[in-house]
């Protein structure tokens, strides 16, 4: 049933609802993050995003596909895989479409949710968190 003039996605609770099915019904989600300022303080302020990046962890463990999403040049990646790997942060591309998303062409990164600074990035969080409690709960983790 269709409410006027009511956008369900703009309802996180809609959102975190959508993000469990899409969990549920194929076994994984892909989640996109941002590199700069999401996890790694590109401005040296001493900010530590402990939060986001255990919440990526806890969902790599539950299985989501992680994609560095990055507005970074290519000639950065080296920097940004070794600072991933050295700060225990999963990822499994960065920029890349996983290979089991059928996509072909196109200059958009698949992802079921986006962490991103300048992206609602404390709203995805909530959102991620919520449905990565539930999938543990469901699983028994």
């Amino acid at each position: 049933m269709k409410k006027e003039g009511m956008d369900q996605y703009l309802d996180d609770n809609k959102a975190v609802e959508r993000l469990l099915k899409e969990w549920l019904k194929y076994d994984k989600i892909v989640v996109a993050y941002d590199f700069d300022n999401t996890v790694y303080d590109f401005h040296h302020e001493g900010y530590t995003y402990d939060d986001v990046t255990c919440l990526l962890r806890e969902a790599d463990q539950l299985g989501a596909h992680l994609i560095v999403f990055t507005a970074s040049p290519v000639s950065n990646y080296p920097f940004i895989e070794e600072y991933l790997k050295v700060n225990n942060i999963p990822f499994h591309s960065i920029n890349e479409n996983p290979s089991f998303i059928p996509i072909e062409e196109g200059r958009k990164i698949y992802f079921n949710i986006l962490l991103d600074d300048r992206a609602g990035l404390s709203s995805a969080y909530e959102i991620l968190k919520k449905v990565v409690n539930t999938i543990k709960i469901k699983r028994g983790v």
